[in-house]
């Protein structure tokens, strides 16, 4: 119970702070209800931080590869330090 709370928590967190995009898809063409959870967004949100921190030296390699798109890599990497912050 501990767990879930925590997550859910998370997830609404994230949500208010505009980052539920960066960990998933937000809604669906034709489809009534949001595609994920509180509690999903939440776990995701740590699995994703935690990958970017393991896959970190692949990610600059790609970032300096594509200097073009560097704003967008920039907006990824702040949404993973805001994520980061709210766990």
């Amino acid at each position: 119970a501990i767990a879930y709370t925590c997550a859910v928590l998370a997830g609404r967190n994230s949500r208010q702070m505009g980052l539920q995009k960066y960990i998933g898809r937000l809604k669906e063409l034709n489809r009534l209800h949001r595609r994920h959870s509180a509690f999903w967004v939440g776990l995701y949100g740590q699995l994703w931080v935690g990958a970017m921190e393991f896959w970190a030296d692949l990610a600059h390699d790609l970032m300096r590869l594509k200097p073009s798109k560097l704003p967008y890599f920039r907006k990824g990497l702040r949404a993973m330090s805001l994520i980061q912050s709210a766990l």
